[in-house]
């Protein structure tokens, strides 16, 4: 008994099935090499960027030996970078430090949100002092915030940045395509700081393990609230 010939439209539907398939075929192979290229070109961003890190820290010892050699006192540079924490909630809260809070989007308590300093900057941060609590964060401080508590901006809403792909579509433009280039701009306030800080969603700390010491103190009489430089690296450690 003679076997019947394929229907012509299975034949035909055969045909385009090969024919996606090997076209599938090709494209992941293409988006693999790409992706690959990509991931080398991330760690050799990455590692250029340790570098630098390094070389200013080793930089920053020599000139305060240097000083000391000399008999001086090194003083370091301002601090670009703050990073500030809602102390208060939203009863008793004058109108000017109320509106400062929002523009700098702590509108929660424990809410924490990065700020360039300058002369603006810093006049809004000593209006809303009693109420916040700010100081200068360290590279570990800043990478543990991005890295754990970091979430994205795109389209209004929060997304979790689980992957370099959701930095590179929205700061892409600007020469940013993953979180190690997302740090560096945050930490080193870069020309794009203004955009990658806008892109990251207000951190939601958690609060401060073992608590705050008295919130209507200033930070230097014992109390929580204020600029507090270089230990708002303790309190980070605590809260995140």
């Amino acid at each position: 008994m003679a076997v019947p010939a394929k229907p012509a439209s299975l034949v035909k539907k055969e045909t385009r099935a090969t024919a996606l398939a090997s076209k599938k075929k090709a494209s992941s192979a293409k988006l693999a090499v790409l992706r690959a290229a990509r991931r080398k070109e991330i760690v050799k961003r990455t590692a250029k960027y340790y570098k630098q890190y390094e070389a200013a820290d080793k930089e920053e010892i020599r000139l305060h030996r240097e000083a000391k050699a000399n008999g001086n006192y090194y003083v370091p540079a301002e601090a670009k970078l703050a990073f500030v924490i809602r102390l208060r909630g939203v009863n008793n809260i004058p109108p000017k430090p109320r509106k400062i809070m929002k523009l700098m989007r702590l509108r929660q308590i424990n809410n924490g949100v990065f700020i360039k300093l300058n002369k603006a900057s810093k006049e809004m941060l000593r209006i809303a002092t009693p109420f916040i609590t700010y100081g200068f964060p360290n590279l570990k401080s800043v990478r543990e915030l991005i890295y754990k508590r970091g979430f994205g901006k795109i389209n209004g809403q929060r997304v979790a940045i689980n992957e370099n792909s959701v930095i590179e579509s929205a700061l892409g433009k600007y020469g940013i395509v993953c979180i190690e280039d997302l740090i560096h701009e945050i930490f080193t306030v870069g020309p794009h700081f203004k955009q990658a800080n806008n892109f990251l969603w207000h951190f939601k700390l958690s609060c401060q393990r073992g608590g705050l010491r008295v919130i209507n103190n200033h930070f230097v009489e014992g109390g929580d609230f204020g600029n507090r430089e270089h230990f708002i690296n303790n309190m980070i450690r605590k809260a995140n």
